[in-house]
C-alpha cells in the first residue's frame, strides 16, 4: 500500500530492500542501520536525503504489525507471524544465558534445531522449559503467548549431561558484545519507534579500508566495515557513471602571443590622466658578492647563538655532573660513617649483653687492654711497697672482674642450653614439608613424627615446676606409662625418680626442696628422647656413625684436655699444620693468658667473602682462609696499617685485589681503607697509576704471604705452586 506523496521510485526502492532483506523467519538474520556510512553520492556529489528517508521507511514498514486495511487480514498476520522477539536461553545448569532473536511464528522444534547446531549437541537431547513446565515442539511462539518486539526468558537442560553436556563454545571475546540490541527510530516529528535488531558475529578478521590522516594534529582516522549490505540503485535507464566522463582527456597544442605592443601618452589632441600613476624611485644597486657577504654575515650571526646556547647546555650538563658526584660522594662519606657508628654501637651492645662466645671474648680482651693500662701507669708513677700493694690490689680487681664475668657465662650458657633443646623438640617433632611446582607447601605427618611430637608434650609437661600437685601427678603418671613401653637401665632410673617424687609429694615436701629431683628427672628423660631407639626421628639430627670402625680414622689426640676427640674439634689452619689443641682447650687458652678479639678480622673475611663471590662466585681460595689466616696477613704482613694512607683504624680497614683483573689471593690483594676502596678498583694499570717504588714494596709484601701460604697443599695445586 503507498504512502500520500511518495513517488515511483520510492516504490521501486522499497520494494528492492524488501528483497535485499530477506525473509523475516530466517533465524540470525539482521536488521542495522548504517552508523554514518550508508549515505550514498549523488551524481553532483552532495548527500542525498532521499535515500536515508527510503531506508528509514523500509524499517519503520517491517517494525510495523499493524494493517490499516481490513480487507488484508491474511497479510495482517502473516507479518505478526514474521515479527521477531527477543528470547534468552538459560543453560542449566551452567547459569550461561544465550540471547537471540526468533519470529515468533517459529515452532519449538525449529527453535531446538537452531540450538542444537549452535551448542553441537543432538537435538534428541535438548529440553526446553517455560516458567517452569515442558513445552511440546509443535506449539510456536505466538501460541506461548509471546509478543512481537517483547522479551521472554526460557530454560534448557540436556537430558544427558554426561556425555552431552550444555556450554557456550563462542569465544570469550564475544561474551561482552550484546547480540540483540534495540534500536530507536524516528517515525514522525516528536514520534519515534524502537526496532529489535540482531547482531551477527563475523569470524574472519576485518580488513584495513584506508583511511586518511589530519594534517595537523597527526590523529589518523581509519575507514570502518559494516554489516548492512549497501543500497542498491535502482535502474534509471541512462548511463550515469562511466570511465569517459570522468577521465580528463589531455591535448598538447602550441600557442603564441602577439609581440605587437603600444604605449598611450599624453599629445596634441588626447589627454591621459596620471591620478593612478606610481613614482618609482631607483635604489642602489646591490652586487651579487654584497648579497652574499650580506648571507654570510647573517650566517655567522646565527651560528654565534647557537654555539652560545650550545656552550651553555655543556656548562649546564657539567653542573648537573659535579652536583651529582659530590652527592654521591656525601652519600658515601655519609654511609661509611654510619657503617662505622653501627660496628661501635653493635661493639658496645656486645659489652653489655654478651651471649655467644665471641662476645666474651672481646670482654676478656677489654679487660686485658684495661689491665696492661694500669699496670703501665702504676710501673711509671710506684717504686718499692707502694708499686707491690697497687699491683695485688691491681690483681684482686682482675680477680672480680673475671668472676662476675664467669657468672654471667654460666647465667648466659644456661639460657642458651635451653633454647637449644627447645630448638632440637621443635626440629624433631616438625612434620615432612614440600613444595610442590606450583609452589604449594605440603605436609605430611609420619609415625616417627606423631612419636616425637608426643614426647615433647610430655617433656613440656614435666619442665613445669609451678603446678599443682594433682596435675603434676597427672604428669608423672604420663611419663611413667609412655618410658614402660621399653625395659633398659634408663627407663629404670626414670621410674625410680618418678615414684620417689611422688612419694615425697605425698609426705608434703615443699616444692623448692624438690627442684633438684625435678631436674635430674627432665634430664634423664631428654636423654630417653635423643635415643634413637625410643625416638627415630632424632637419626637425622645426631651426629652418629653407623660403623663403629670408622671412629679410628677421624680422631685425633688433644694435648690440653688429654682426650680423643673427633676431627670436627680441631681448628684448621690454611698452613696445613693441624692444631694440637681442640677448640675448648684453645678458647680456655686466649681468655687465660693471651685474651685477643677476633671478632673484627671476622669481619674483614666476611665482606671479602661477599665480595669476591660477587665478582667471581667460582672463586675459592676466600673461602679456605682461616679468621687466624687473615689476623696473620693483617699483623704481620701488612702491619696492621692502610699500604696508601697508613691508617690504623683496624675498623675501617678492608681487603681488596692488587690488579682487579686476577682474583683475589694472599699475593694479589692490598690492604685499604674503606674511602681508597673505591678509587683503587678503578685502576686498570698499576704500572701506570703508581710509583715504582711503591709497587716493588707490595710485591715483597705478597712474597711474604706467598712463603707462608704455599705450604698448603691445596692451595698450591690450585695455583700451580
Amino acid at each position: 500500500m503507498s504512502k500520500p506523496g511518495e513517488t515511483t521510485e520510492d516504490r521501486e526502492e522499497e520494494e528492492e530492500n524488501e528483497k535485499t532483506k530477506g525473509s523475516p523467519q530466517t533465524v540470525g538474520s539482521t536488521i542495522t542501520q548504517p552508523p554514518g556510512g550508508g549515505r550514498e553520492e549523488s551524481e553532483d556529489g552532495s548527500r542525498s536525503d532521499e535515500t536515508s528517508a527510503t531506508v528509514l521507511d523500509a524499517v519503520e514498514d517491517q517494525a510495523q504489525c499493524e494493517m490499516p486495511d481490513d480487507a488484508d487480514e491474511h497479510d495482517n498476520e502473516t507479518n505478526v507471524k514474521n515479527s521477531t522477539a527477543t528470547v534468552k536461553v538459560l543453560l542449566v545448569p551452567g547459569g550461561h544465558v544465550m540471547t537471540m532473536a526468533f519470529a515468533i511464528g517459529l515452532s519449538i522444534e525449529e527453535i531446538k534445531h537452531h540450538l542444537a547446531s549452535e551448542l553441537e549437541v543432538p537435538l534428541e537431547v535438548l529440553q526446553l522449559y517455560l516458567n517452569g513446565r515442558v513445552v511440546e515442539e509443535k506449539q510456536s511462539l505466538m501460541e506461548l503467548g509471546i509478543r512481537p518486539h517483547s522479551s521472554t526468558q526460557m530454560e534448557m537442560s540436556s537430558s544427558d549431561p554426561t556425555s552431552y553436556p550444555l556450554r557456550l563454545l563462542r569465544p570469550p571475546e564475544h561474551d561482552n558484545m550484546p547480540d540483540v540490541i534495540t534500536v530507536r527510530v524516528q517515525k514522525d516529528e516528536g514520534m519515534f519507534k524502537e526496532v529489535v535488531v540482531e547482531i551477527e558475529r563475523s569470524h574472519q578478521k576485518k580488513p584495513f579500508l584506508g583511511g586518511y590522516r589530519h594534517r595537523l594534529t597527526g590523529a589518523e582516522y581509519h575507514n570502518a566495515a559494516v554489516q548492512t549490505l549497501p543500497k542498491k540503485r535502482p535502474d534509471r535507464g541512462v548511463l550515469v557513471h562511466s570511465l569517459g566522463t570522468q577521465t580528463a582527456e589531455l591535448k598538447s597544442k602550441l600557442q603564441q602571443c602577439s609581440v605587437d605592443m603600444s604605449t598611450q601618452m599624453t599629445g596634441i589632441g588626447c589627454y591621459v590622466s596620471c591620478v593612478n600613476d606610481k613614482l618609482v624611485t631607483p635604489v642602489k644597486y646591490v652586487t651579487a658578492d654584497e648579497y652574499h657577504g650580506r648571507r654570510l654575515d647573517a650566517v655567522i650571526c646565527l651560528q654565534s647563538y647557537v654555539r652560545r646556547w650550545l656552550a651553555q647546555e655543556e656548562v649546564e650538563q657539567l653542573r648537573r655532573e659535579r652536583a651529582r658526584r659530590l652527592a654521591w660522594f656525601d652519600l658515601q662519606e655519609r654511609k661509611c660513617k654510619e657503617e662505622k657508628e653501627a660496628q661501635l654501637r653493635e661493639r658496645r651492645r656486645r659489652w653489655m649483653n654478651p651471649q655467644t662466645r665471641e662476645d666474651f671474648n672481646l670482654l676478656y680482651h677489654a679487660l686485658e687492654k684495661w689491665r696492661n693500662e694500669e699496670e703501665e701507669q702504676i710501673n711509671c708513677s710506684l717504686r718499692g711497697a707502694e708499686r707491690k700493694a697497687a699491683l695485688c690490689a691491681l690483681l684482686e680487681q682482675e680477680m672480680e672482674f673475671i668472676a662476675a664475668i664467669g657468672r654471667h657465662q654460666i647465667n648466659v650458657e644456661a639460657i642458651n642450653q635451653d633454647k637449644i633443646i627447645r630448638n632440637f623438640l621443635n626440629k624433631t617433632a616438625a612434620a615432612h614439608q614440600w613444595r610442590s611446582a606450583t609452589g604449594r607447601l605440603f605436609e605430611m605427618d609420619s609415625v616417627p613424627d606423631v612419636r616425637a611430637r608426643a614426647l615433647k608434650e610430655i617433656y613440656d609437661d614435666i619442665s613445669k615446676f609451678l603446678v599443682d600437685q594433682q596435675e603434676r601427678r597427672h604428669f608423672l603418671e604420663k611419663l611413667r606409662n609412655t618410658v614402660m613401653e621399653h625395659e633398659c637401665q634408663l627407663v629404670w632410673d626414670i621410674i625410680d625418680l618418678i615414684d620417689r617424687e611422688m612419694d615425697l609429694m605425698g609426705r608434703d615436701v615443699k616444692d623448692h626442696n624438690l627442684e633438684g629431683l625435678r631436674k635430674r628427672i627432665c634430664t634423664l628423660f631428654l636423654q630417653y628422647i635423643r635415643t634413637p631407639a625410643f625416638n627415630p626421628k632424632v637419626i637425622k639430627l645426631l651426629k652418629v656413625h653407623k660403623k663403629p670402625s670408622e671412629l679410628q680414622h677421624d680422631m685425633f689426640f688433644c694435648h690440653g684436655c688429654q682426650r680423643y676427640l673427633w676431627s670436627a674439634d680441631f681448628g684448621s689452619s690454611t698452613t696445613g699444620c693441624r692444631s694440637r689443641r681442640c677448640r675448648n682447650c684453645t678458647s680456655l687458652d686466649n681468655v687465660a693468658r693471651p685474651r685477643d678479639d677476633n671478632s673484627v678480622y671476622q669481619n674483614i673475611l666476611r665482606r671479602l667473602r661477599t665480595d669476591e663471590h660477587r665478582l667471581n662466585p667460582e672463586t675459592s681460595i676466600p673461602f679456605l682462609l682461616q679468621v687466624d689466616d687473615i689476623r696473620y696477613l693483617i699483623e704481620k704482613v701488612w702491619s696492621s696499617c692502610s699500604a696508601l694512607n697508613g691508617s690504623r683504624d683496624i675498623y675501617n680497614l678492608v681487603f681488596a685485589r692488587w690488579d682487579v683483573q686476577e682474583d683475589w689471593s694472599p699475593w694479589n690483594c692490598i690492604l685499604l681503607s674503606k674511602e681508597e676502596i673505591s678509587a683503587h678498583t678503578q685502576v686498570e694499570h698499576i704500572h701506570k697509576a703508581y710509583e715504582t717504588t711503591f709497587i716493588q714494596w707490595v710485591e715483597q709484601k705478597h712474597s711474604m704471604a706467598r712463603q707462608h701460604f704455599s705450604k698448603n697443599p691445596v692451595i698450591a695445586k690450585n695455583l700451580g705452586l
